[in-house]
């Protein structure tokens, strides 16, 4: 096994080494014409400009190689952070349960294509569960606490009856997450003190389940509240907010808030707050809700790309935090009333007696 794993490390250094074996060839050449060639010693315009040629031929070939190199190495990252994002931020179905679902992420540290933003929906036996929510801080360093909700979410999603026995799942592995670093920082020894999570980290979210009559059931820990679109763009009521996950442990009782209703037809947009906190050169918030309101009915995918484009027109490409945006439109249809099948006639109710 030892033996199997040099030779597969000594392959991948030959590999990364081929592309500069062919320039390091025109270098021995070059050396070879200017030491050893007797016509390169000889004095003259002519001999310059032939040794000029062969170093020049020589440079430019070490340059194409080490680019070929480059090239290769960023391709083979840029591979390995989409399939990264596929697992970690995989897009959520275009159908799930009746709905009809939508989602974009924009990270704020350029090269990169995930952040410090989360999403996930996944239809349960309790209804359609989602989940959206933001991390402190932005960009590569946020991942590990993304990792550790969402993995979480997606086992007590369908674990859980009631939702806020997920909410609870995912403070117990926030903390756990948060427990890490500060264990490994602690000082060992009798007398040392118990490890305490980092208190400098935390994340926000919104915990949503979509049951099958339409009716919304919502948890908030400090996030921004979703908004409803049908005949306009209205930011819907969330109850109470609850404190960020990290900051301080939830109350006991947690009552979700369940007085919003998805009808047919009408899309529910979760957002974080990188969305309307996103600013131009003036400084001028990003107006989401003017941006919403922009095509009654449209699609959910359609409007992931024309907000995410107008977001990145308004701060010129240059965003100063994540940005994560999932859709959902309720494509249930309403079943109406079924009317008698022909033939079939309802017993007529009995004649009252006559006095």
């Amino acid at each position: 096994m030892i033996r199997t794993r040099s030779l597969l490390a000594e392959g991948s250094r030959l590999r990364r080494l081929a592309p500069l074996v062919l320039p390091a060839a025109w270098g021995a050449v070059a050396v070879a014409w200017k030491f050893c060639c007797p016509l390169a010693r000889q004095p003259g315009l002519p001999t310059r400009i032939a040794t000029s040629v062969v170093f020049l031929t020589v440079g430019i070939g070490m340059v194409l190689g080490l680019r070929h190199g480059f090239v290769r190495e960023l391709t083979r990252a840029r591979a390995v952070a989409a399939a990264t994002q596929r697992v970690l931020l995989r897009p959520p179905p275009a159908r799930l349960d009746g709905l009809t679902l939508a989602a974009g992420q924009l990270s704020a540290t350029r090269g990169a294509s995930v952040g410090g933003d989360l999403y996930e929906a996944v239809a349960t036996p309790h209804g359609v569960r989602i989940v959206v929510g933001d991390v402190r801080g932005h960009g590569l360093a946020a991942l590990g606490a993304v990792v550790a909700v969402l993995g979480s979410f997606r086992e007590a999603a369908h674990d859980e009856a009631e939702l806020a026995g997920v909410l609870r799942r995912l403070e117990r592995a926030l903390e756990r997450h948060l427990r890490e670093p500060a264990r490994d920082e602690q000082p060992a020894g009798p007398d040392a003190e118990p490890p305490h999570p980092v208190a400098e980290e935390f994340v926000t979210l919104l915990l949503v389940e979509v049951r099958p009559d339409g009716r919304l059931a919502v948890l908030n820990c400090g996030h921004p509240g979703p908004y409803r679109l049908g005949v306009r763009a209205e930011r819907l009521p969330v109850g109470d907010p609850l404190p960020p996950l990290g900051v301080l442990p939830l109350p006991a009782v947690l009552v979700p808030h369940t007085a919003v209703r998805l009808l047919p037809g009408e899309t529910l947009v979760l957002h974080t707050d990188g969305a309307e906190e996103a600013r131009d050169h003036r400084g001028r918030f990003f107006a989401l809700d003017a941006a919403l309101s922009g095509v009654p009915g449209e699609a959910p995918a359609a409007l992931v790309r024309r907000v995410r484009a107008a977001l990145l027109h308004h701060t010129g490409g240059r965003l100063a935090d994540d940005v994560a945006l999932l859709v959902v439109r309720n494509d249930r249809v309403r079943v109406p009333a079924q009317p008698a099948e022909p033939g079939l006639r309802r017993p007529r109710p009995a004649p009252s007696p006559r006095c």
